[in-house]
């Protein structure tokens, strides 16, 4: 993460969350880069928390994802049932911990209800069209899944397939090898 001007990038990978008809997918293309060089090709960066009810990816540092997945597993452990309230938690321990606020990642969080956005600024964002992107190439997955969204009739799943796909043809941070993760309707 680099701040420039009030700018926040994410150098490293590109995670994208899409809600739609019930159903919710989270997923993120496997490159990790340690400056300008390719290291690993397939890292897993979205996971299931709660019992596989949650499902959450991060864009950043590996280990301090990592780290923030341990933090809101906690926080999910306090607060059962209460995703908001656990972001929340979260990004204010984010925030003002000494060692919290170092981390240098940022998630996005969902369960079959909702979707969040979380930050080391305390921002949790709840996104008005229930689609999210975060990541060196976040801008061009949510711009591909916002589309696929309103003009298509696509699955949240498939969108969220697509719209890494774009993301990876373009940003030189993001590869097609992606991981996503669905949470369907109970229906």
């Amino acid at each position: 993460m680099r701040a420039g001007q009030g700018k926040i990038e994410m150098h490293g990978t590109t995670v994208v969350a899409v809600r739609r008809d019930g159903n919710v997918a989270i997923g993120a293309d496997g490159q990790v880069t340690l400056g300008d060089t390719v290291v690993k090709a397939k890292a897993k960066k979205v996971r299931e928390l709660k019992d596989g009810a949650i499902i959450a990816g991060f864009a950043g540092s590996v280990a301090d994802g990592f780290t923030l997945f341990e933090k809101l597993e906690e926080k999910l452990e306090r607060y059962p049932g209460n995703l908001t309230r656990a972001v929340v938690e979260l990004a204010k321990d984010w925030r003002t911990d000494r060692f919290l606020r170092r981390l240098n990642a940022m998630l996005v969080v969902a369960d079959r209800e909702q979707l969040f956005l979380v930050s080391g600024d305390g921002n949790v964002i709840q996104p008005d069209d229930d689609v999210a992107a975060v990541g060196s190439g976040g801008a061009f997955a949510l711009s591909a899944a916002r589309a696929l969204k309103l003009h298509s009739t696509l699955p949240a799943v498939e969108i969220v397939r697509e719209a890494l796909r774009v993301a990876g043809e373009i940003c030189i941070y993001t590869n097609q090898e992606v991981t996503v993760l669905e949470l369907k309707d109970r229906k």
